[in-house]
């Protein structure tokens, strides 16, 4: 495998690798228009197999978003729609009753997938969403008496609305802590938006059983993908071999411990919001063809690991702060304090 040279200290990322990670992007932008940091936090997932989040109001082409990462890659793929009246055997499977041998059998839920897309997840009451605790963290599901492996590899995107929308539940911090990342989408530019209707309004209408209906985004999704499991795996092997310095994990050590002393918060951030930290900057400077990671991927990625896992006290909300402004507070002590050591290892 040749590496091309990559940053004064010689690490490299494998151009294949590389190629096969701009061809998802690509493949992606020909579909969905701007959302460039959105495709960055999918392909850290899709690198380190940790779950994601992705939170914002309807229209902003989540959903989009991973079906058309399911069509980039040959991976299985499947989506549930959750519903207040949904149950947790309608992800998992359940037993049924073989009326010919009377004998039990299981059948699988949607669960058993590669990437599992659960579309709203917050419109299902509390109990359905814990059915996924044990998918997300041990790869596995219980139905019955029975534990069955899941696929590998097994991803879980998810989306949600904004919690004060009408008929959503907020997810417990149990759940919350098992997504590597909780990303928030932001409209997109008047530019983009342009692009946006520039692209709708060439996509015609579809001739369908002697009918026809007007086409979407979702049928211009091309089937050939750009990439296997094989690429997957040999993506997910590179951006595990990043190097990572002791002194990055001292600042990873540094913010997530400050988030527990922090004057503003109930309740920091777990031990696993560090792992997260170190396994999404180590993909992301893969995707952007580093095989080293810098300080500028800790704090790029610390408000999608770090906010969704803290919880602000009372008086700092009676007071209006808001997580990010606590985040904010935290990574520039950490500028501060990272600056105030350099001239001491200069000398």
């Amino acid at each position: 495998m040749t590496l091309p040279a990559d940053g004064a200290n010689g690490h490299a990322a494998p151009s294949p690798t590389v190629r096969f990670l701009d061809g998802v992007r690509k493949r992606i932008g020909t579909v969905v228009v701007g959302q460039d940091v959105v495709v960055e936090r999918i392909l850290i997932a899709l690198l380190t197999s940790g779950h994601l989040l992705l939170e914002g109001v309807p229209g902003l082409a989540k959903t989009l978003l991973v079906s058309c990462l399911a069509k980039s890659i040959h991976l299985q793929f499947a989506r549930i729609q959750f519903t207040i009246d949904l149950l947790p055997s309608d992800i998992l499977g359940s037993e049924i009753l073989d009326q010919r041998t009377n004998d039990f059998r299981v059948n699988k839920g949607p669960v058993f997938t590669n990437l599992l897309l659960a579309d709203e997840i917050n419109r299902a009451a509390p109990k359905v969403q814990s059915a996924l605790l044990e998918a997300m963290q041990e790869r596995k599901a219980t139905i019955g008496k029975e534990a069955f492996k899941l696929p590998s590899p097994f991803l879980v995107i998810a989306t949600q609305n904004p919690v004060e929308q009408a008929g959503t539940f907020e997810l417990p911090e149990a759940q919350l802590d098992r997504f590597m990342l909780r990303h928030r989408l932001v409209y997109p530019t008047v530019d983009e938006e342009k692009e946006i209707l520039r692209r709708n309004m060439a996509l015609g209408v579809k001739r369908e059983g002697g009918g026809a209906v007007a086409r979407t985004e979702f049928d211009v999704l091309a089937d050939e993908p750009v990439g296997t499991i094989d690429d997957l795996v040999a993506a997910m092997e590179a951006a595990a071999a990043v190097h990572v310095s002791d002194t990055f994990v001292e600042h990873v050590i540094d913010a997530v411990t400050r988030t527990r002393s922090h004057p503003d918060v109930e309740l920091g951030a777990s031990p696993r919001a560090g792992i997260s930290l170190v396994k999404a900057a180590k993909a992301r400077a893969l995707i952007r063809g580093r095989g080293y990671v810098v300080p500028d991927d800790l704090y790029a990625l610390a408000p999608d690991v770090i906010l969704h896992r803290v919880r602000l006290n009372y008086e700092a909300l009676a007071d209006g702060k808001r997580g990010d402004d606590v985040l904010q507070d935290i990574l520039h002590d950490l500028t501060r304090g990272r600056r105030r050591k350099e001239p001491e290892l200069a000398r």
